[in-house]
């Protein structure tokens, strides 16, 4: 039995403004753009040139993919927009620029970074379960960063308040070849409401 292959063209990343105490961080971003421009895969992000999104993007961009970054009209100045990008957009609010950044990627990975990453991770994670849409969510872990959290997830299921479904369907690598390989290779999980039933985003 063969099995389906997930059409992956872009990638929505969520990642730090800030490069982190590791400079393995910044080493995996690199290594995890430039393997998207490998794959023919562009890039979705934030639209910063600092920090790990700056890393990725400029790895990819330079990689020779194309990298589009969407960012709120409030935080153009603050977070120092990328000068050299395929495309990039201004959104009014966070709210439209998530649900931009949704939009473009056909599938979502979290490389380490802090609140705004986790938020923006866990949004289109329960996007997933409730059906919004279907699209893998990855976690990049890179040292074990992302392990307390995956810990606290596996707790919610012991619990009763994640199913083992739902949590099988979170794909967790540390490479980036086998990031692409689980991106393409998921199949999406039965959503906790039928597509009539589902919420909108």
């Amino acid at each position: 039995m063969t099995t389906t292959r997930t059409s992956i063209r872009r990638v929505t990343v969520f990642t730090g403004s800030s490069a982190g105490a590791d400079p393995a961080y910044a080493r995996a971003a690199v290594d995890v753009g430039q393997a998207f421009a490998a794959r023919g895969i562009g890039v979705v992000y934030g639209g910063g040139n600092v920090g790990l999104m700056g890393a990725i993007s400029t790895s990819a961009r330079e990689a020779g993919a194309e990298v589009h970054g969407v960012m709120p009209e409030a935080l153009v100045d603050k977070e120092m927009a990328h000068p050299n990008l395929t495309s990039f957009e201004i959104a009014p609010d966070m709210h439209a620029r998530k649900m931009r950044m949704a939009e473009l990627g056909d599938a979502f990975v979290a490389l380490p970074g802090g609140i705004g990453t986790l938020e923006e991770f866990f949004e289109v994670w329960t996007w997933l379960q409730l059906g919004i849409h279907r699209k893998p969510v990855a976690i990049y872990d890179v040292r074990g960063f992302w392990r307390p959290m995956l810990t606290m997830v596996d707790r919610m299921v012991e619990e009763g308040f994640v199913t083992d479904t739902f949590r099988d369907s979170l794909l967790v690598v540390s490479t980036p070849r086998g990031l692409i390989h689980a991106l393409e290779d998921w199949e999406p999980p039965t959503p906790k409401f039928s597509a009539e039933e589902a919420p909108h985003a």
